[in-house]
């Protein structure tokens, strides 16, 4: 099963005849362990769409790895790339053990051109974490990333174990092993039932030193039970009016320097290219994994690291569609002055059958009154200055 757009409709052959040139890719997204421990009802790769995972291989093996890491190395020589980010993903990534994570991070340091930077992160639930494992993170500088949604009483409704126990003590635990030079911050899908000052708060507590702030993925074929406005608003004066700056939260930055006129940095908002590729345990090289939760088939480039280059796929309909800024976008939102800011929200909640991505976000109500928020707090504070 396709989409209509952008596979086959957009004409990538007239993007470049017209003077546009892939952004290389400098995320490397690798899925080292198809499973996890828990089952989060709002789990892209297991609840949703596309159910590809019960048909690789459960653990991605060393040859596959090791072509992975020669790839990198050779797309990072290939367009002169500073340096590169390797993202050990899953499924839960830490079931793959620290040996094999030792071993493979290893082989990516082996692999890549000296005088690049090759950044590794991994992102767990953090219910594996044991002093082994941080030991091997910090032999090899990994930062991790670890998904919580708030306090155990609400984390525990939606992150649970197959036998339905919670997961909150466990990641306490994990967290409480992890040293603060690795830690790179929290993720947390929202929940809009949620207390949204009490989630903040409780994340706080774990002195992140940035939040990203997730809404659960959705689309016009499964929309979302509730709208996210309300928190979001709520979370973002809370952090605005501290008297100090308690952490990073990349959306909210991200929406304040778009409205004054800067880039953003992530899928949600913007319209700077997205440069993430991934590799699934059996090799294949996919899109974003996100789009697991439109269709299935959505990731799919019909590409492998065992017979191509990365470069194999940056002219993928699919991987120019995050490319070209506004000429991605439906009539609708080109025509709303606030585009340039919500860049039409993220890729995977556009999605509508027929017609596929060429869409307004399901959440396009909800960014347009967090935008319409920050923006007048900006502005009060501006004119007081």
């Amino acid at each position: 099963m396709s989409s209509d757009w952008p596979d086959p409709a957009l004409d990538v052959g007239a993007l470049i005849r017209d003077g546009w040139r892939p952004t290389p890719f400098r995320d490397v997204v690798l899925k080292v362990h198809q499973r996890c421990n828990l089952a989060c009802d709002y789990c892209y790769v297991y609840t949703m769409a596309d159910q590809s995972w019960r048909d690789r291989p459960v653990v991605m093996d060393r040859r596959t790895w090791q072509l992975a890491a020669e790839r990198t190395a050779r797309h990072a020589d290939t367009h002169d790339l500073a340096g590169m980010r390797l993202v050990l993903h899953g499924g839960e990534p830490l079931l793959a053990g620290a040996a094999r994570l030792d071993e493979l991070i290893g082989d990516f340091r082996a692999a890549f051109p000296a005088g690049r930077r090759l950044d590794v992160l991994i992102q767990t639930n953090a219910t594996l974490l044991d002093e082994e494992i941080v030991a091997v993170f910090r032999k090899h500088d990994v930062r991790v990333g670890v998904s919580l949604d708030g306090p155990a009483e609400a984390n525990d409704l939606r992150r649970r174990r197959h036998d339905g126990r919670g997961s909150a003590v466990e990641v306490d635990r994990g967290l409480g092993l992890l040293p603060d030079e690795l830690f790179a911050g929290l993720l947390c899908t929202i929940d809009p039932a949620s207390d949204p000052v009490a989630c903040y708060e409780a994340l706080l507590s774990y002195h992140p030193p940035a939040i990203d702030l997730l809404l659960p993925h959705a689309n016009w074929d499964a929309p979302p039970a509730a709208g996210c406005a309300p928190w979001l608003t709520a979370v973002f004066d809370r952090w605005y009016d501290a008297p100090r700056q308690e952490t990073s939260i990349r959306l909210f930055e991200d929406v304040m320097t778009l409205l004054l006129g800067g880039p953003g940095r992530s899928e949600q908002v913007g319209l700077s290219p997205v440069a993430v590729v991934v590799v699934e345990t059996d090799g294949a090289i996919e899109l974003v994994d996100s789009l697991k939760s439109a269709y299935p088939g959505a990731c799919a480039t019909g590409r492998s690291i065992v017979t191509d280059e990365f470069d194999a796929v940056l002219e993928h309909p699919g991987v120019a569609a995050r490319q070209i800024g506004a000429d991605a976008l439906c009539d609708t939102c080109r025509a709303c002055p606030l585009h340039r800011v919500c860049g039409g929200g993220h890729y995977a909640h556009r999605y509508r059958s027929p017609g596929g991505f060429r869409n307004p976000s399901v959440y396009c109500a909800d960014l347009a009154a967090l935008i319409g928020h920050v923006r007048g707090r900006m502005n009060a504070d501006l004119h007081l200055s």
